[in-house]
């Protein structure tokens, strides 16, 4: 009987819910998932310019169980990529860091339910009522 996935550590949910290809209409796109591991391990990797071993312990998880992640990650962009597939992220096996919401009237990640941040859409503070 295998064992349980523990939960992987993400320290920044993303700022989108997905991708989509330029010029084909969502209706005729089909989808590919990408899990929020998968997406925290690209951030980390790619964007941030960690090495694995360090991205992995910001995850909570061993290199080799990072490695996997990242490179299922990077098979399920390259899919959507070639195969012009809309990319939606989200489930997983995750735990945040951190409390997030996102803002109804801006869509901006707010970080921690008593910060007061102002909404970019107009000049009132952000109504976060939509936990992430």
């Amino acid at each position: 009987m295998a064992r349980p996935e523990k939960n992987r550590k993400i320290l920044q949910p993303p700022i989108m819910k997905g991708f989509k290809p330029y010029g084909i209409p969502r209706c005729k796109l089909k989808t590919v998932q990408l899990t929020l591991e998968e997406y925290e391990s690209i951030r980390l990797v790619n964007y941030k310019m960690l090495q694995q071993k360090e991205a992995a312990v910001l995850m909570e998880i061993s290199r080799p169980t990072l490695t996997r992640i990242y490179n299922k990650a990077l098979k399920t962009i390259t899919k959507a990529f070639v195969e012009g597939k809309a990319i939606e992220i989200e489930g997983g096996n995750y735990e945040l860091d951190k409390e997030w919401y996102r803002c109804k009237n801006c869509n901006n990640l707010v970080e921690g339910e008593k910060d007061k941040v102002i909404c970019t859409s107009k000049d009132k503070f952000c109504s976060r009522e939509h936990k992430i």
